[in-house]
């Protein structure tokens, strides 16, 4: 036992020395493209070159917009790696060289990029990962919509899937996310004018994406995230005088692959919100055991306890026919002040009347200090 907390003390003391020497990350984030992330970013890098701070470009997309790709000048430049990739020349941020280089601070835009097959890391965002590690200081930016938890519910706002998305982790990592906020008239006023999109892509941005109920969603959405950021920090930056009790998130998926995806997403923005841990559990009765459920709906579930492991969730798997049993046993052991579950299929009258699982948990979380959350 005493040998144990040694090694428990010394992997304490290794995190600190780490942390200490870990990069800062600032993160510009945005409700859409042409709000102007890239632009602000390269002023801010003007300001710190002024200061004598060795800062470098590690990669920045300019979109051929004249007046972010003036502010480029100017600002020492690492160039890219060249690829070639499927019989084409591509361009990638040169990881190794960035490394190599060791600036105190470096702007890494399109944080929600993926990389080429074959790079270091498959993201862009796990690139800047190892440079923060680096002790290397870094500046990025990303669009709301490339957020993992808000992937379903800006892609009904918009009507356009994203694919590439970051996890929630990356921002909460930042040690500054600054929103840029333009209202609806200001967006579409400065892509008729050309500074977003060229002429031919303007009408139908119009007609799509830059609608005036839509960006009023994505600004409110941005909006909120960087409050809770904000939120977040505070919490974990000032004291409280009187310590409430601390909320952890149980969700309870099952093999329905499209439910279970909105359990894991919903539950990581309450989970994010609280600054909360959170467990994802998946109780498998005998109905549900591998030799009986079909090939796709096991693949559906890996792929859902992989997206809960991505967004930071722990993952149990736990083999009973007692549903609600186990259910309240790992909410007592783990000591859940929150229990969600997926809308049943049914009403309330039929659902109380007709599932066990879910009259068993209505009887059990009354005798417990424990919040039931249905997710629609």
């Amino acid at each position: 036992m005493a040998e144990e907390n040694k090694e428990q003390s010394v992997a304490h003391f290794l995190e600190l020395i780490k942390s200490s020497r870990r990069g800062k990350f600032k993160i510009y984030i945005g409700m859409s493209a042409g709000v102007g992330k890239s632009y602000r970013m390269l002023q801010e890098a003007h300001s710190l070159l002024r200061n004598g701070i060795d800062i470098q470009i590690g990669y920045i997309e300019t979109h051929n917009r004249a007046e972010t790709q003036a502010l480029v000048n100017g600002i020492p430049l690492i160039p890219r790696r060249k690829i070639f990739y499927k019989g084409k020349e591509l361009e990638e941020m040169d990881l190794k060289a960035i490394l190599n280089r060791h600036p105190e601070v470096v702007i890494v835009d399109e944080l929600a990029h993926s990389n080429i097959e074959g790079s270091k890391n498959s993201k862009r965002w796990q690139d800047v990962m190892d440079i923060l590690d680096a002790g290397i200081n870094v500046i990025s930016a990303v669009n709301i919509q490339h957020l993992e938890s808000l992937n379903e519910e800006i892609e009904k706002i918009t009507g356009v899937g994203i694919t590439e998305r970051i996890p929630d982790k990356v921002l909460e990592m930042a040690d500054e996310i600054v929103n840029i906020d333009l209202t609806a008239d200001e967006l579409i006023g400065r892509l008729k004018e050309g500074r977003i999109y060229d002429e031919s892509k303007i009408e139908r941005a119009l007609q799509n994406f830059f609608r005036s109920e839509k960006i009023l969603q994505l600004r409110e959405i941005a909006l909120k995230e960087v409050a809770h950021h904000l939120e977040r920090k505070i919490d974990t930056e000032i004291p409280k005088q009187v310590k409430l009790r601390p909320e952890k998130f149980l969700a309870c998926i099952s093999s329905n692959a499209e439910t279970s995806k909105i359990v894991i997403r919903k539950t990581a923005r309450l989970a994010s919100y609280y600054r909360s841990p959170w467990i994802v559990l998946y109780v498998q009765s005998s109905s549900e055991s591998l030799d009986r459920i079909k090939l796709d709906k096991q693949r559906h579930l890996i792929n859902n306890f992989k997206l809960a492991t991505e967004l930071g969730a722990e993952v149990l798997k736990v083999k009973s026919d007692e549903i609600t049993k186990t259910i309240m046993q790992v909410a007592t052991e783990r000591e859940i002040t929150t229990i969600c579950i997926g809308k049943p299929h049914l009403n309330l009258f039929q659902v109380i009347l007709k599932t066990p699982v879910f009259n068993g948990l209505l009887k059990n979380i009354a005798a417990a200090e424990i919040d039931l959350v249905i997710l629609s």
